[in-house]
Formats: C-alpha cells, sequence, structure tokens
C-alpha cells in the first residue's frame, strides 16, 4: 500500500504543478493574496508579523497586480517598437515607455515588498497575445498599430488610477497612484498626437455641380 499511496502523492503533486503552468499569471498572484488577506489583513507588517498576511485590502492588491502587469507589458511593446518601428516619433515614444514604465515598475515592486503583496511573474496570455500579434507586422503597419494599441491602452489606464486613487485605502500605494497618474496622462496626450499621423483620413468628396 505504501508505494500505491506515494506513486498517488507524486501525481497530486505533478497535477498541480501542471495547472500552475496552465493559469494565467495575473490569477496566480490575485490568488496568492487572497490567501494572505484571508489570514489577516491590514495587519501591520513588523517583526512580530506572521510572514504569510498581506498589510493592504484585496482591492488594493488586485490594483497593484494589474498594475504591475501594465508595466511590464508598457516596457515589453516599448522594445518592439524601438526594434521595428520605422517612425521616429513612434520609436521614441517606445523609448519613453520603457523608461518611465521601468521606473513605475520599480517603485511598485518596492511597496509589494513592504506590504506582502504577490505581484505576477510573467505577462498575462492576454498581453502575451497582443505582443505576439503586433510582432507579426512590419513597417507602417507595425507603427500604426501600436499607436493604436498604446492610445487604447492608456485611456483605460488613466481612467482606472483615477478610479485608485479615489478608492484606494493604502497611503504608500495611494502615493504611487497620484505619483504615476500625471506620467499615464502624459503618455495619453501623446498617444493621441501620435496616432493622428495614421487616421485614415476620407477623401475630400467631388464637388457637385447643378
Amino acid at each position: 500500500m505504501k508505494p500505491l499511496i506515494c506513486i498517488i502523492l507524486i501525481a497530486g503533486m505533478m497535477a498541480c504543478k501542471n495547472n500552475q503552468k496552465d493559469r494565467d499569471s495575473i490569477s496566480i498572484a490575485k490568488e496568492a493574496n487572497r490567501d494572505k488577506a484571508d489570514k489577516g489583513s491590514n495587519i501591520p507588517m513588523n517583526k512580530d508579523t506572521v510572514a504569510a498576511t498581506m498589510a493592504v485590502e484585496k482591492a488594493d492588491a488586485n490594483f497593484a497586480v494589474e498594475a504591475a502587469n501594465g508595466n511590464m507589458t508598457e516596457v515589453q511593446l516599448g522594445e518592439l517598437a524601438k526594434t521595428k518601428a520605422t517612425n521616429s516619433r513612434v520609436k521614441k515614444f517606445g523609448s519613453m515607455m520603457i523608461t518611465d514604465h521601468t521606473e513605475l515598475s520599480e517603485h511598485l515592486q518596492k511597496i509589494a515588498r513592504t506590504k506582502n503583496i504577490s505581484l505576477p511573474q510573467a505577462l498575462s496570455d492576454d498581453a502575451k497575445k497582443d505582443i505576439d500579434n503586433l510582432n507579426k507586422k512590419t513597417g507602417r503597419d507595425f507603427d500604426r498599430a501600436y499607436m493604436h494599441m498604446m492610445l487604447t491602452d492608456h485611456k483605460k489606464d488613466v481612467s482606472e488610477f483615477e478610479k485608485a486613487a479615489k478608492d484606494c485605502k493604502d497611503p504608500e500605494l495611494k502615493n504611487f497612484i497620484e505619483k504615476a497618474l500625471p506620467v499615464m496622462m502624459k503618455h495619453l496626450d501623446s498617444a493621441k498626437a501620435i496616432d493622428k499621423l495614421y487616421v485614415e483620413k476620407s477623401p475630400t468628396p467631388e464637388p457637385i455641380y447643378p
């Protein structure tokens, strides 16, 4: 019976590992934070605090997870733009994404460490698909698709960060959001300006004479 029990245990462990691989990185991080919160959220982290607990509410942790994934995505997309874009303004925009979102990412990671928030260790499945699809494009088609994506992303980012600025309970995370918002707005303004270069203009209609 002992060998059979061992086989069952090993099989169970392998199944858990396989399930972990199949799951989205955001889901994994959010589940880890949910487990910590269930053990005692809003407990200030100090040397006497149980390491498994988290010092923020689940909603704040969920925002941090999404923001971390957004930072990683923008950096990787920016790297792609630096390599594949043909327009100099698009290349510069990609470089700005790398610089600014790397800085935001480092700031958020520092907060996550002090608050014991689990952040995603890899890009989400949706982000990977977006990068793969964009990587298939070349030339002006790439520039157009990248800037359309940046415009859409940053409209969403600004909206989510503005909401989080009102709803966030944790002071340090709130401070991060308030500092990040002007950066997001700058990105949005730049994306709007550059994206206009790639908006298909309707041809001027022929005059109609009586």
